[in-house]
């Protein structure tokens, strides 16, 4: 199935900012990510033009200490706003920004560069639901990673929630989460939270009920009902099993399949209405001999390819 006419643009966001050290001295690797599939020749593999790389500040925790709130918060701000101006410069060109990360927090600046143009949904494919916050979790704020949804529908500390005046970047009727991990495998997750909310989503069990194919259009059917200028569509590598995908930070068992990503994916992305994609959290420190970027730079090539890709 290829995808409709617009120019892909590659941009790397090779930020960090969002995770916990994984271990003492060190700093998250996924910072790697957009390396280790440039060199698996995606540029070429997708028929996209250069778009650049939005260079991170420094990971820096300094003194942070639980109760402080979201850790390299004045950083991720000033990070989320210069993102946002690529994004946003590529959307009003009509191009499809496809952005290499990064941890998730990146979806920060691709929601608030949608949000100055517009309103537009998002599609996110995770196995968790990044919807940490300080209503359902006070003490236990500090790494945006795992809250990056919880902080793109406006719940949060102002400094990350409200940049330049527009909270929320994603209103919760304008959001679809996939492939959550089942509570059996992620017992942290907030899906009552999110049933309450009215917020749509499907676990790894409703994905395989229902079909992948199946389930992603009924996201696009959710997000067609709202009226969006568009959506963004987010995968956060770690929505596949740990079988397939070791290299990330959170390995939970339970995962869907690469068939299962890639039908959900050239589904989605397939819609005219599809502003841009993201990948995130897949960490090459996690995987020495390559095989996990290729895997996931073979995914992306089979359901980003546009038509406009030899132009």
């Amino acid at each position: 199935m290829s995808m409709p006419p617009g120019r892909t643009v590659l941009i790397d966001a090779p930020s960090n900012l969002g995770l916990r050290p994984p271990a003492p001295g060190t700093v998250p690797g996924c910072y790697k990510l957009a390396g280790a599939l440039r060199e698996q020749g995606l540029l070429r593999r997708l028929g996209a033009r250069e778009g650049g790389v939005v260079v991170p500040p420094r990971y820096d925790r300094g003194d942070w200490q639980r109760g402080d709130g979201v850790f390299n918060a004045p950083a991720l701000a000033a990070y989320s706003s210069r993102l946002a101006d690529r994004i946003e410069h590529h959307v009003r060109a009509g191009d499809f920004p496809v952005v290499l990360g990064g941890d998730c927090s990146i979806v920060l600046g691709s929601s608030l560069g949608l949000r100055r143009t517009g309103r537009y949904g998002l599609a996110y494919l995770d196995g968790h639901d990044d919807f940490r916050h300080p209503g359902n979790a006070p003490g236990d704020v500090g790494a945006a990673g795992g809250e990056d949804v919880a902080l793109v529908t406006g719940r949060g500390q102002s400094d990350l929630t409200d940049l330049e005046g527009l909270r929320p970047y994603v209103r919760d009727e304008d959001l679809v989460l996939l492939g959550l991990r089942d509570a059996d495998n992620e017992p942290d997750n907030s899906q009552e939270e999110l049933t309450a909310l009215g917020i749509d989503y499907a676990t790894v069990a409703a994905v395989r009920r229902e079909g992948p194919e199946a389930t992603a259009r009924a996201a696009l059917s959710r997000l067609a009902a709202a009226e969006l200028d568009g959506f963004w569509l987010h995968m956060d590598a770690d929505v596949l099993d740990p079988g397939v995908m070791p290299a990330v930070d959170s390995d939970e068992p339970g995962g869907l399949s690469t068939d299962e990503v890639r039908v959900l994916l050239r589904t989605l992305a397939a819609s005219p209405r599809c502003a841009g994609f993201q990948l995130t959290i897949y960490d090459p420190d996690l995987d020495p001999d390559g095989s996990a970027a290729a895997l996931l730079a073979g995914l992306l090539e089979d359901v980003l390819v546009r038509e406009d890709a030899a132009v």
